[in-house]
């Protein structure tokens, strides 16, 4: 019917797009307003589920996220392509790279079998949990599998970053790019957050520019050439 108000609400003359990280306690979102060229980083969040990510008002145009989207079915030595491909262009810094769990070990949680799963990756199987429930082929539309260390690759001229971001020279290195690369990234950088590290707010504000790169069609896909899941999800990720 005409005359009726849109569940979306009214058109903005920007739009949004987020980097997403998941964390202790909930969803780090970093988001930014894009308006031609502008672009206008907000003050990061934590959202609590990943389905209140999907149902922000407004919406995101892009949801660049930091966790796995597609499972292959069973163990394989280094996992999916996508995550030996990202190594491999990583190279010094390619051990950041875990390779995801499978799908019953994300189906199935602590409940069953954790064998060959880091500890990080036990530690957020809640969280990639609630991504997978909620993702669908056609949600590949929007949200989009990506990784700190390749957004900083790109940044980087498609060059690995030097130094670790454990240490206090990979920290300063990263911000020193997000500060040269992204006007008003302070405004996420110098953010208190109960919960959540530093570290944490350099990678999100680094998949909040790979999010503005997928919005403009300027990003590359890991692989060119992407597995797909039994679920009709392709695995790849976005720099």
């Amino acid at each position: 019917m005409s005359g009726l108000p849109s569940r979306r609400g009214p058109e903005l003359p920007y739009d949004l797009v987020a980097g997403v990280k998941p964390c202790a306690t909930g969803w780090l979102v970093a988001a930014a307003k894009l308006h031609g060229v502008t672009f206008a980083p907000e003050e990061p969040r934590v959202i609590e589920t990943f389905v209140d990510v999907l149902d922000q008002r407004p919406a995101f145009s892009i949801i660049a996220v930091g966790g796995p989207i597609g499972y292959l079915p069973e163990f394989v030595p280094g996992g999916r392509a996508c995550d030996q491909e990202a190594r491999a262009l990583l190279g010094r810094r390619g051990g950041a790279v875990q390779s995801a769990p499978v799908w019953s070990q994300v189906e199935e949680g602590a409940n069953g079998s954790l064998n060959g799963l880091s500890a990080v990756s036990r530690k957020l199987l809640p969280r990639y949990r609630e991504l997978a429930v909620e993702m669908a082929p056609y949600r590949q539309r929007t949200v989009y599998e990506v990784h700190p260390e390749l957004s900083f690759y790109q940044l980087n001229d498609d060059t690995p970053m030097r130094y670790s971001k454990r240490s206090e020279r990979g920290r300063e290195e990263r911000r020193a790019l997000l500060e040269k690369k992204i006007p008003g990234s302070e405004r996420i950088l110098d953010a208190q957050l109960p919960r959540v590290p530093y570290s944490h707010l350099l990678d999100v504000a680094a998949l909040m520019w790979t999010a503005r790169r997928i919005f403009a069609r300027a990003t590359v896909r890991v692989p060119q050439d992407p597995q797909w899941d039994e679920n009709g999800l392709r695995m790849e990720m976005m720099r």
